[in-house]
């Protein structure tokens, strides 16, 4: 990567990182927290509260991305965030939980994520564009593990009010990021045609992986609405969750170098393939296991597939969706796949809520497995740039800021 793109990716990330934390401090406490208010006592409200923050996301990201297409990357990124944080700031004064729901929905109405990677790939080469995604992926897995820890004593300490102040400051850092560290984006041509929903839409080359965005983060959602209890079966107690996710998330970053080394092969399609099937293979055994009560190292290893093959797809995917766009609608095409993204977050919580409810755990998996098993045969015909088979690096690299 030249320095420019660095500074790029790290930027992106670093901006990511920034509103996830936020995001990530609060909903391990959010539940306990938010049953103090005034009608707390209701678990559907609470549920709302915490849940519609993935609706008012969804329904924002295609709009913002469009936008992001039309007037650029770095103005709706930073009205993306403002927004975010007058939702965080409306969340720490909430009287009731129904203000509490109010300000997350103005939170998820800051959905910045498909500006942020649309300008990641406008900085970007395309045979390093997977490195700059991974990053960004690095980065909320590790703020990931970082809220796990935090989380619990920072409450206590300033209490779920207190969190979503702090995670208004957060969003105020993202900003000063965007303006001070990001690199310029590139110069936008008055000829160049707008992006229109249309153009993206169930286009030949992208609805996979839209498919598949929306089932992984599906299966992610449902699984955890079961994984935390079996692991206190298996005798972790939940403030000591993160001694099992921290080392599976760990370890299963290096093996991303695995990943640019076989791109640069031209091997991209066999590792997609591989890390779908792999997530399908973790769900059957979640699904032989569960009944079982499994131990620590079983439930560890299975989350380490499970980490291995998420944070490939997640470094892959977005990466080749702002390939294969259209140049002029690489925003909407972002917009639809972060849309999906949230609506599979939505879609998991109620699908993992339903399947326990019902049949308990195996039902869960049984129903993951599903959507695991009809993502690898839909998306086993994902089509691939050729530069990515070919590895082919006589591409210049961009200019510099």
């Amino acid at each position: 990567m030249t320095p420019a793109e660095r500074r790029a990716s790290f930027s992106m990330a670093a901006i990511f990182a920034l509103r996830m934390l936020g995001l990530f401090l609060v909903l391990p406490v959010f539940a306990l927290e938010a049953a103090k208010l005034p009608g707390g006592n209701d678990p559907a409200l609470i549920g709302l509260a915490m849940g519609v923050y993935g609706l008012t996301q969804a329904v924002m990201q295609v709009p913002l991305g469009l936008a992001s297409d039309r007037f650029g990357r770095k103005k709706i990124i930073v009205l993306g965030l403002v927004v975010f944080a007058v939702g965080s700031a409306l969340a720490a004064l909430a009287p009731t939980v129904q203000w509490l729901a109010v300000g997350r929905a103005v939170q998820g109405a800051g959905a910045v994520s498909a500006a942020v990677t649309a300008l990641l790939a406008d900085l970007t080469r395309d045979e390093v564009r997977t490195k700059g995604m991974a990053l960004v992926g690095a980065s909320i897995g590790l703020t990931f593990a970082i809220s796990l820890m935090a989380a619990p004593p920072l409450a206590g300490a300033i209490g779920l009010s207190g969190l979503f102040w702090l995670t208004a400051l957060l969003a105020l850092a993202g900003i000063a990021v965007v303006l001070l560290w990001t690199p310029a984006e590139p110069a936008r041509h008055a000829d160049m045609p707008r992006g229109k929903l249309s153009d993206v839409w169930l286009h030949p080359k992208l609805w996979r992986l839209d498919l598949g965005v929306f089932v992984l983060h599906t299966v992610q959602m449902a699984m955890w609405g079961v994984v935390p209890a079996l692991l206190v079966q298996a005798g972790v107690p939940k403030a000591e969750h993160w001694h099992v996710y921290l080392p599976a998330v760990g370890v299963s970053f290096l093996l991303l170098g695995g990943l640019f080394a076989l791109e640069r092969r031209g091997q991209l399609r066999l590792v997609l393939r591989g890390a779908v099937a792999l997530l399908f293979v973790v769900q059957v055994a979640l699904l032989v296991l569960a009944p079982r009560q499994p131990g620590v190292w079983a439930l560890g290893i299975a989350l380490f597939g499970f980490f291995v093959a998420f944070n490939i797809l997640e470094a892959s995917q977005p990466s080749l969706i702002s390939r294969m766009a259209p140049a002029h609608a690489r925003g909407a095409a972002l917009g639809v796949y972060n849309t999906l993204q949230s609506l599979g977050l939505f879609a998991g919580g109620a699908l993992g809520g339903l399947a326990l409810k019902a049949w308990g755990p195996t039902g869960v998996f049984a129903a993951t497995s599903a959507l695991a098993l009809v993502w690898l045969l839909l998306g086993w015909g994902q089509p691939v740039p050729a530069q990515a088979q070919q590895g082919d690096p006589s591409t210049p690299p961009p200019p510099a800021p």
